[in-house]
C-alpha cells in the first residue's frame, strides 16, 4: 500500500488507467472528496489541509493534459465507481492547477451533476494563450505542437475551436457552481490577463460566488498558498454533498 504524505493511498486501474485514492484518517474521515484533476502529487499544501478536515483524495490519469471530453466523461464514471465502492459523496471538489484548470471547468461545464465547488489555480482558460502562444504567453513550439497533436488540429483550425474552457463558462454560470482561482500576477505561461481573467469578469457580472487570490509577483509556480485556510473556507462555506 502506498503511502501519501502519511495517509493511506490505493492505486488501481479504471478505464485502463491509473486511478488513485488517498484516505483521510479515520477519527476525521468523512465522505467528502477531492479529484485531482491533473498533475497528481504536485503542490499538494491545499489538499493537504483538505485531507486533515477529512476529505479523501482521488485522480485518473488523463489521456493528455489538454481537455478531450472523453476525459470528463471518464471522470464521471469514475465518480460512480468512488461513490458505490467507497461510499464517497455525490459531488466532488475539483482541483485543478495550470493544464488542470482547463480538465476542471471542462468538468464542471460538461457534468455539473458532480462538481460542489471548484478549486483552480493558475488554470488555462484560453488555448490560444496557452498552448497556442498567440499572446503574452512564454511557450515553446514543443508546447504548442504537443497541443495540437492532443486535440488533433492545425493551428488553422484552432482559431475556430469553440472547446476552450472559456467557451464553457456559460454552462459554469448556469449551474452557479461557485470558484475558488489562484494565480500569479507575474505569470508568464498563463498569464491572468488572458485566462482566468476571463472567468472572473464572467462570474463577477452573473454574481456567482468566486474568491480570487493574487499573489503579488508570482510566476506559473509555485501553485498553491502557504496558508490554504482562505480556499478550504471558501469551498466548506459553498460546498455541497
Amino acid at each position: 500500500m502506498a503511502d501519501f504524505y502519511g495517509y493511506r493511498q490505493e492505486e488501481f486501474t479504471f478505464a485502463g488507467r491509473k486511478a488513485i485514492l488517498v484516505f483521510p484518517k479515520e477519527a476525521c474521515k468523512t465522505s467528502k472528496w477531492l479529484l485531482k484533476t491533473e498533475y497528481f502529487g504536485a503542490f499538494p499544501n491545499g489538499e493537504l489541509a483538505f485531507l486533515e478536515r477529512g476529505y479523501h483524495l482521488a485522480y485518473l490519469e488523463n489521456r493528455n493534459r489538454w481537455g478531450l471530453d472523453e476525459d470528463q466523461h471518464d471522470k464521471a464514471e469514475f465518480a460512480k465507481y468512488l461513490r458505490a465502492n467507497y461510499g464517497l459523496s455525490e459531488t466532488c471538489v475539483p482541483v485543478g492547477m495550470s493544464c488542470g484548470g482547463l480538465h476542471g471547468v471542462d468538468l464542471a461545464a460538461l457534468h455539473p451533476e458532480m462538481v460542489s465547488v471548484l478549486y483552480i489555480d493558475a488554470p488555462v482558460i484560453n488555448l490560444l494563450s496557452c498552448g497556442g502562444g498567440l499572446g503574452k504567453a512564454q511557450l515553446t513550439a514543443e508546447m504548442r505542437q504537443e497541443m495540437l497533436d492532443a486535440l488533433g488540429l492545425t493551428m488553422s483550425e484552432m482559431i475556430a475551436y469553440r472547446k476552450h474552457p472559456l467557451d464553457r463558462l456559460p454552462a459554469l454560470i448556469e449551474n452557479r457552481i461557485p470558484v475558488v482561482m489562484v494565480y500569479g500576477d507575474s505569470d508568464t505561461v498563463v498569464p491572468y490577463e488572458e485566462n482566468g481573467a476571463y472567468l472572473e469578469k464572467a462570474y463577477k457580472e452573473a454574481g456567482i460566488p468566486l474568491l480570487v487570490i493574487g499573489k503579488p509577483g508570482c510566476d506559473h509556480h509555485p501553485h498553491g498558498l502557504e496558508d490554504p485556510a482562505p480556499i478550504v473556507e471558501f469551498v466548506e462555506k459553498y460546498a455541497r454533498e
